[in-house]
């Protein structure tokens, strides 16, 4: 592990930022002149607006934002992202991250909550991953159907299945590894690390790395126990990716009450339920996410981002705790869904 005063020493070291450490796209972000319809019809303040983050970023006043804090599509195959390619996926959200550069307060902060892993497709990756020995139906194993093709080499699949009274499927997946009935025909879902890939669009950006909190949430369900068909683990936490814009942070520690900066607002885990029924939005985060960041991040009637809103969750967070907010969203129906949120508190207050 590298030690703690060389670190630092080497962060005092790193060059500041300049437009010049940007490649020639990102440097074209932040340098090109504003249409002048952007200009002059900037976004205001609690209100959601509609249309893709990219085109409505722009339209953000500079500096004007204390905090921005946002779920993006996961590429996990949600409706709301099947037209995505991972391309389109990954140069949508190192343009999202470009974009907040200008609009981020000096010391502000940009927080981005995400799974750790990617799971997708792959048709390069083998097909033949696993043996699920334990979930056999069938008793007969790869020797014996081995032995039974030595000891009748004129036999085709089908003989030798009936030779040892099992069916056909059960000598493929015995030689081949097919152990999911029709999964030799399926492509196989391979992991990528997420990490890295955000933490470099938001360095092009001119963020830094600021630190990471790890939210453990409710484990992936199947039949109501927590269960998974491999080594790999069940789905029970996600990352908040804290980047900072250079510039005075204030730190304030009485934003929170004693028991809370020592229960969590010091801490690197967070433990929380997540939503247990997304029957009017498929991935929604729960309260306490956005709760938690914009407390400790931000200050009372400062502006709080959130540019892919979803069902307002982030919206709400900020109106409770005295903050005011800007979503985006690109799905109508979304727009709809937290605009009738926002109403019902804001008729509930008052």
């Amino acid at each position: 592990m590298k030690d703690v005063n060389s670190a630092t020493q080497e962060q005092r070291n790193r060059p500041r930022f300049t437009l010049g450490r940007l490649p020639k796209r990102l440097q074209e972000t932040f340098t090109r002149q504003k249409p002048a319809a952007q200009r002059l019809d900037p976004l205001g303040v609690d209100r959601i607006y509609r249309g893709d983050a990219r085109a409505l970023l722009p339209r953000i006043a500079p500096e004007s934002v204390a905090l921005s804090v946002w779920s993006p599509p996961y590429f996990v195959g949600k409706s709301y992202e099947s037209h995505l390619s991972f391309e389109d996926w990954q140069s949508m959200l190192q343009d999202v991250i470009a974009e907040h550069f200008e609009i981020i307060k000096p010391g502000g902060f940009l927080v981005i909550n995400i799974a750790d892993i990617l799971c997708f497709k792959d048709p390069s990756m083998p097909k033949v991953s696993a043996e699920a020995v334990d979930r056999r139906r069938s008793s007969i194993t790869r020797g014996d159907v081995l032995r039974a093709m030595r000891e009748h080499p004129e036999a085709n699949r089908y003989q030798i299945a009936a030779l040892l009274s099992c069916s056909e499927q059960t000598v493929d997946r015995r030689l081949n590894g097919n152990n999911i009935r029709g999964g030799k025909y399926d492509t196989q879902t391979r992991v990528k690390i997420v990490g890295g890939l955000v933490e470099q669009w938001a360095l092009d950006a001119g963020f830094y790395p600021y630190d990471r909190r790890v939210w453990v949430k409710d484990a992936a369900w199947e039949n109501s126990r927590w269960s998974t068909l491999s080594y790999r683990a069940v789905d029970e936490f996600e990352y908040l990716y804290f980047f900072w814009k250079p510039g005075i942070t204030t730190v304030n520690r009485a934003r929170l009450a004693p028991d809370e900066w020592k229960q969590w607002g010091a801490r690197g885990v967070w433990e929380f339920p997540s939503v247990r029924v997304n029957d009017d939005h498929e991935a929604k985060f729960p309260p306490e996410l956005p709760l938690r960041v914009i407390r400790l991040l931000s200050d009372p009637k400062e502006t709080v981002l959130d540019c892919f809103m979803g069902s307002g969750t982030t919206a709400l967070a900020a109106l409770q705790t005295g903050r005011h907010f800007i979503g985006i969203e690109l799905e109508e129906k979304s727009v709809r869904l937290a605009q009738a949120s926002i109403a019902r508190f804001q008729q509930n207050l008052f």
